[in-house]
């Protein structure tokens, strides 16, 4: 092989190495939390009495359509498997409730039905402008500006917003850049 071949060869593959390592992400810190709400007018949803949120009305259309959809399940009891046979069910677990709301906003396949360790492979690494998906092997849940959409809450158990901090060691984060 030329000498030019192998400089050639062992620069792409120099390249490719970089760009795979730097592909890959972290776990958040054992001490980890999500962000604290923080109301900013227009921008940041309202939990109301109902359990449900008002949706701002200076958000992207696309963030709005993934509020609007958290509305319609919150309150559905825990089901394990919930959410992933049919999209419209009589109870969600946490990926079927990711799912319902991203494919419900248009941000995921119709007939896609992900487990909460495929969303570790979801989107692009890293926190989204308005809205994050938290993964790990067992668990999921998204923020949206602020307001926290989880199936375990200090609210019960099944899909639920929530504007309280939670402890997400160990999670990785997801978003669709410019979201």
């Amino acid at each position: 092989m030329p000498l030019f071949s192998r400089t050639i060869t062992c620069i792409l593959f120099l390249l490719a190495a970089t760009l795979f390592c730097s592909c890959q992400q972290q776990a958040l810190p054992s001490k980890a939390y999500t962000p604290r709400y923080v109301y900013h007018k227009g921008y940041t949803p309202v939990l109301h009495n109902n359990g449900k949120v008002g949706i701002p009305s200076k958000l992207p259309a696309r963030v709005k359509r993934v509020l609007i959809a958290g509305n319609k399940i919150v309150g559905r009891p825990y089901r394990s498997g919930g959410g992933h046979r049919r999209h419209h069910d009589s109870g969600y677990d946490c990926s079927g409730t990711v799912a319902f709301v991203l494919r419900e906003a248009g941000l995921l396949k119709p007939n896609a039905h992900p487990t909460s360790g495929d969303f570790l492979r979801w989107g692009r690494p890293g926190f989204g402008k308005h809205l994050t998906i938290y993964a790990k092997r067992g668990h999921v849940f998204l923020m949206v500006n602020g307001m926290r959409l989880d199936t375990t809450s200090e609210y019960g158990r099944g899909p639920r917003w929530s504007t309280r901090p939670r402890r997400c060691s160990g999670f990785y984060v997801r978003h669709i850049p410019g979201l």
